[in-house]
């Protein structure tokens, strides 16, 4: 059997969808692109949306209007949590921002809200959240901290769309929100990322910075700058250092299908998440990711505990050949990552649960369509790498791992 990372809920549907857009012959961002934004605000209970080319575009484009707004400022420090991808990270570093590391909670893994209220200096301006691997984040905690002391709150939400939390959506608690519409993530457009906001000038802004810094796809009437009559002039005018990241037609029409399926993928995610929960509870010296509200389950975290532990590279190693696609959670503790010596950034405090998941955990993937199979082989497969269900006597000196009907003995320290 094969356990892959992801799978597809493509259809036809989203092919012809591609279809109709390559006879259009308009490729490049369009009516298709609007409707899109349109609609996703909408399934999300936000006033605007805007598309870009990818989740990672999405949060240099936030981060950048935030900046050419002046609700940031170069040498602004921004707080953000030890585990995350590294594009969460590299757009406040590239627009000037300083950035403070905090710790994450060993059980949720998202930033550690008593950490978090310890590490606000006199210099932080932002607390960058991300909602990790479909979990959603103690909102109500975090804005308490926050909102006395005037702190923009942002949401990385790019693995956990359709993450819910008192019944409102993830990604719209903060004053912007990011999506990731990548292969493997939950409504999929080969590439693609949408930020959301109900903040108005924020939303020109972004427009903006999106295409190139200029004011052809701002409307009349923007707060941001009052366009002339001459149409010549404004289609090549430039009011900001902007980017080309521009998606394309064909991803938001598929886009727009996905939107279609949306509820039925994340209850089959939910349902997935649910078998995986129960054939991992009797699997003695392993942890996996508490449930924050409504998570949209983007993957299945497992941190190995105690004195198996230290059996983590191993049995990563071992997975694959059994046909079982892993990965790190995330990034583990970014920190620990050479490009840390770029980024102008202090560490708040020691990183020890993100050091754990660094160092004793991995996940297995999710998907929209049911995968029980694929979760009852893994969890099998990971009793008899642990002796959860064979040989693993403490007074041993050995831990003895069953692999293909083979022995191989690893010494263990005495």
């Amino acid at each position: 059997m094969r356990y892959s990372l992801c799978s597809s809920t493509w259809d036809s549907r989203e092919i012809d969808a591609i279809h109709d857009v390559i006879g259009s012959g308009m490729f490049s961002m369009g009516k298709k692109v609007q409707e899109f934004e349109k609609s996703f605000a909408e399934k999300f209970g936000a006033k605007y949306a805007v598309m870009v080319n990818s989740g990672s575009s999405a949060n240099l484009v936030a981060i950048a209007a935030m900046v050419y707004s002046g609700r940031l400022h170069r040498g602004d420090e921004v707080i953000v949590p030890a585990v995350s991808w590294s594009t969460t990270y590299f757009p406040l570093y590239q627009m000037g921002l300083k950035l403070r590391f905090v710790d994450i909670d060993r059980d949720t893994l998202n930033m550690d809200v008593e950490k978090l209220a310890r590490a606000i200096t006199p210099d932080t301006r932002m607390v960058c959240l991300v909602n990790l691997l479909g979990n959603p984040n103690e909102f109500d905690q975090v804005f308490r901290i926050c909102r006395d002391r005037d702190i923009i709150v942002m949401e990385d939400n790019c693995e956990s769309l359709g993450a819910e939390y008192d019944g409102k959506m993830a990604g719209t608690f903060g004053l912007v929100g990011t999506f990731s519409m990548f292969y493997s993530h939950h409504l999929y457009t080969m590439e693609g990322g949408m930020a959301v906001t109900d903040d108005e000038r924020l939303y020109h802004t972004m427009l903006c910075v999106r295409a190139h810094g200029w004011t052809r796809n701002l409307p009349q009437d923007s707060p941001i700058y009052q366009k002339g009559e001459n149409a010549f002039y404004e289609s090549f005018n430039f009011i900001m250092p902007g980017f080309n990241m521009r998606p394309l037609e064909i991803e938001a029409a598929a886009g727009l299908v996905q939107l279609e399926k949306m509820d039925r993928i994340l209850a089959q995610r939910r349902e997935n998440a649910r078998h995986f929960q129960e054939r991992m509870a009797d699997i003695p010296g392993v942890r996996i990711q508490k449930e924050v509200g409504s998570s949209s389950w983007y993957g299945f975290a497992v941190v190995l505990e105690g004195e198996r532990a230290s059996l983590r590279d191993e049995i990563v190693r071992q997975l694959p050949e059994r046909g079982i696609e892993v990965r790190p959670i995330v990034a583990g503790n970014f920190t620990r990552n050479k490009v840390i010596e770029y980024l102008d950034h202090t560490v708040a405090d020691e990183l020890t649960a993100s050091d754990d998941i660094h160092d004793h955990g991995f996940f297995v993937g999710n998907y929209g369509t049911e995968n029980f199979e694929q979760i009852d082989y893994f969890t099998d497969v990971l009793k008899e790498l642990l002796g959860a269900g064979g040989v693993h006597d403490n007074s041993c000196a050995y831990y003895v791992f069953d692999l293909c009907g083979l022995l191989c003995s690893v010494e263990a320290a005495r």
